[in-house]
């Protein structure tokens, strides 16, 4: 009897159960770490004394080697030959603008790419840059005390065409601007160093944005398009002028062990948003950001259908993520190629507008299915799980009216909060109703009794979920 499937259910939501209280949350359910300082959460600045890795660390440990997923990019040990920036002109005083001189050790390393490939290396200093266009087979990696900034001169960011599977800029028609750090049609590139730092100096981006002074949509922080074999890892990036890391139409793509952080206000600013990508790992990264900390994205309406590049084959792990204005991880609503096959396993998410969500409306079309969501941890947050048709926002006015999502298979489990305002929300289509969406071992501390769960249009199951989800959802026995 205590081996059956259904009593040790019940075991784990007496202890999710047993999580929600005044005073004993983070003691029971997280070994005694809190993530909601005050002073953090206020100013969105690093928790001291730990620093925000540290803290990741003492919340999910060091993790076992199987259950990481750096072992699906090469293991390289080194590349053949290395150059310094300084070798060509650079000055590290944060006022010279090195954008010649990246693009000069570039364009030298260009003939070691056949043979194993080259590293630049950043040392010690505050080195001010535009755009930096990267080749393949190349290390980029930044010494302790390093750090790459991005020029605040708009010019220094050419400008480039939307992408297909967009149509557009993604704020205004037409181009866009470049990223800071970028690369098309790469493969076999690492971006990694000594826990140095690469800051977009994003305050006059947000400050225009609101303004709406900007022509072009903003460039991320770093955007490889169409590149494979790709390890980002153990940096900082910080003050993102749009989403921060964007691998789009990509393969075979691990981000590990970054501290991503972009002031609360400052839109748009997601953290690691997968676009129209397949085979990713994002794994052990602390993640606090003006909007979702992970965005899994698939193309935009009529655009994205039509490229038809799906996102799938995507694992998320072990993530730390703080947000005011939007989600710990969300899926869409950029989605109109499809989403599919996703596990998500791990994560604190605290302070956000949303736990875990996934956004869509009339006109994407697409399919988000083969969902996988567990072992999630909430605190603080006003909508715990969210899955909505109305987020409607279109590139141009040639949408399709009858371009329906498919929103299946979505599975949910092993997910505790504290400070709950709302459990759930799924609003469906009336004209393509959401399914097959289950829920297991889920306890909620939640701060009111009025519309607890909101449901409409929304078929699926629930077992030991705490408090009983809409009538929508039929108990499992």
């Amino acid at each position: 009897m205590t081996g059956s499937p259904g009593y040790q259910s019940l075991q784990f939501l007496l202890l999710l159960l047993s999580c929600i209280g005044s005073g004993k949350f983070w003691h029971t359910c997280m070994g005694g770490h809190s993530v909601t300082d005050d002073d953090h959460f206020a100013t969105n600045e690093v928790l001291n004394p730990m620093s925000p890795m540290d803290l990741h660390k003492s919340i999910f440990g060091k993790g076992k080697s199987k259950d990481r997923c750096a072992h699906t990019v090469n293991a390289w040990e080194g590349r053949p030959h290395s150059v310094s920036i300084t070798d060509f002109g650079a000055v590290g005083d944060g006022k010279t603008l090195n954008t010649h001189a990246f693009e000069n050790a570039i364009f030298y390393l260009r003939s070691y790419a056949a043979n194993g490939g080259a590293q630049l290396y950043i040392p010690v200093g505050l080195w001010l840059t535009g755009s930096i266009t990267l080749i393949s087979h190349l290390t980029l990696f930044l010494e302790n005390g390093a750090t790459i900034l991005g020029s605040e001169d708009f010019f220094d960011y050419p400008v480039i065409p939307g992408l297909p599977s967009y149509g557009r800029g993604r704020e205004l028609p037409g181009p866009r601007f470049s990223s800071l750090i970028n690369g098309n049609g790469l493969e076999d590139v690492i971006i990694t160093g000594d826990n140095a730092t690469i800051d977009g100096q994003g305050a006059v981006w947000w400050s225009a944005f609101r303004k709406k002074t900007l022509n072009y949509t903003r460039g991320h922080m770093l955007e490889l398009i169409e590149s494979k074999n790709i390890l980002i890892s153990n940096l900082t990036f910080k003050n993102s002028p749009f989403w921060t890391i964007h691998p789009v139409y990509c393969k075979n793509v691990v981000v590990k062990s970054l501290t991503i952080l972009n002031p609360f206000d400052a839109p748009n600013t997601d953290g690691i948003d997968p676009d129209s990508s397949q085979h990713v790992c994002i794994e052990d990264c602390y993640i606090s950001v003006g909007d979702d900390a992970i965005s899994i994205k698939s193309g935009w309406d009529q655009f994205g259908t039509s490229f038809a590049m799906p996102s799938k084959h995507i694992k998320v792990q072990r993530i730390l993520a703080f947000s005011r204005s939007s989600a710990g991880i969300s899926f869409g609503s950029e989605m109109s190629g499809g989403i599919s096959d996703v596990k998500v396993d791990g994560m604190v998410v605290t302070g956000a507008r949303w736990g875990v969500r996934i956004k869509t409306a009339v006109g994407r079309g697409g399919y988000v299915r083969g969902i996988s969501v567990k072992n999630i941890v909430l605190h603080s947050i006003r909508t715990a799980i969210a899955v909505m048709g109305n987020y409607g926002e279109h590139p141009d006015e040639n949408w399709n009216r009858t371009a329906y999502p498919l929103i299946e298979d979505i599975r949910m489990k092993n997910i505790v909060g504290e400070n709950i305002n709302q459990a759930g929300l799924f609003l469906g289509l009336q004209e393509s109703p959401f399914r097959d969406i289950h829920l297991a071992n889920i306890a909620l501390q939640v701060n009111t009794t009025k519309q607890i769960w909101n449901c409409s249009d929304v078929a699926g199951s629930y077992i030991f979920v705490f408090p009983q989800p809409c009538v929508e959802f039929t108990r499992k026995t």
